[in-house]
């Protein structure tokens, strides 16, 4: 896979807004790993990689669990989550996978019983932002970086 446009150096000032918006995110009153687990969630289901080694990686930095990530496919049947990360993993599969799921109510509920409204919203916003991310990343083909510790010993 080879990438098809290196889309910051051809159009950097228009990610201006989305860039802001990420430092919006990150300073709001999610968690991180509520923001993470979401970005990274969203990322598996569209596939990815570029986004799913970013966020791995980031996530790892800031200590999260090799488990929380191996296990997020898998969520639902994992007590390793908290309330409020089971209810932002569902919105974000109800919002990523929306043409199937048509955000349904009950996932809007769980969503509105733990977080404010303006949180709500920001949740909301995130799930856009991190799906507009992973299709600009596909659709360029931006590949991940590749090195010794990510290929392994037994690499073909």
């Amino acid at each position: 896979m080879s990438q098809r446009l290196d889309y910051f150096s051809a159009a950097g000032d228009l990610f201006k807004p989305m860039m802001e918006q990420e430092a919006q995110f990150k300073n709001s009153t999610l968690e991180f790993s509520v923001v993470e687990l979401v970005k990274l969630r969203a990322s598996q289901i569209n596939g990815c990689a570029f986004c799913i080694h970013m966020h791995t990686h980031e996530m790892r930095a800031q200590g999260e669990s090799e488990d929380r990530m191996h296990l997020l496919n898998a969520w639902r049947e994992s007590p390793l989550y908290t309330p409020r990360e089971r209810a932002a993993l569902a919105w974000c599969e109800a919002l990523t996978r929306v043409e199937a799921t048509a955000a349904p109510d009950a996932d809007y509920d769980a969503v509105a019983e733990l977080f404010e409204p303006r949180e709500q919203v920001l949740l909301t916003l995130l799930i856009g932002a991190i799906n507009s991310w992973n299709r600009i990343a596909i659709g360029f083909r931006s590949a991940h970086p590749v090195s010794e510790t990510t290929t392994g010993a037994n690499a073909a």
